[in-house]
């Protein structure tokens, strides 16, 4: 009951900027004491972030990302398609991005990439019993390398300048719990605890 005290109800909803990856909206909505405020929020379709591990490595994907200004190490992942099931992008993800065909996923969980402002959710997803194509179907505005790293390295350089992206470090996060509770004595545990 104490939680209904800070409930927000949304009165109000207009588009102010529609892109082809979200649109941006602003909500009024009314607090708990009846006082009323604008907020912006963005609306974007779910994402997948699979965490693919094959001998002690991840593979992973180096791609240029314009907010930041620089390349990235990520996870592969991306846009959930309209109509599409999470396990499925994954999947398809997955093999557009690095070539590789999925042969177990395991779903990890969800969460709001910042809930402040957004309200969508990534998907992660552990990826096992890989085989590779060798061959990427990127989209036309896509330039993606693909890599296998060692594991250590990961978990060593996540956060830095190489790996910056938040949500990749959130994706590595629920795959060491996950692999912890599978194999309480795994390497992945052992190379976070250095």
């Amino acid at each position: 009951m104490k939680e209904k005290k800070l409930e927000w109800t949304e009165t109000e909803k207009h588009e102010l900027l529609k892109t082809i990856v979200l649109s941006v909206n602003e909500v009024t909505s009314s607090g708990p004491d009846g006082i009323k405020g604008k907020y912006i929020v963005m609306d974007a379709p779910d994402w997948v972030i699979v965490v693919p591990e094959t001998d002690g490595k991840f593979i992973t994907v180096k791609q240029w990302r314009h907010g930041n200004r620089s390349l990235s190490i990520e996870f592969p992942g991306g846009v959930i398609n309209s109509g599409e099931k999470p396990e499925d992008a994954a999947k398809r993800e997955m093999e557009e991005e690095t070539g590789y065909k999925v042969g177990k996923l395991t779903y990890l969980g969800a969460a709001n990439p910042n809930p402040a402002i957004m309200s969508n959710k990534v998907h992660f997803f552990a990826a096992e019993e890989l085989v590779s194509t060798g061959i990427q179907h990127l989209d036309k505005d896509e330039f993606v390398e693909y890599a296998q790293v060692p594991v250590e390295e990961v978990y060593e350089k996540i956060g830095s300048e190489e790996y910056p992206h938040a949500l990749m470090m959130s994706a590595l996060l629920k795959y060491k719990l996950w692999k912890e509770k599978k194999m309480p004595h795994s390497i992945t545990s052992r190379a976070v605890k250095n």
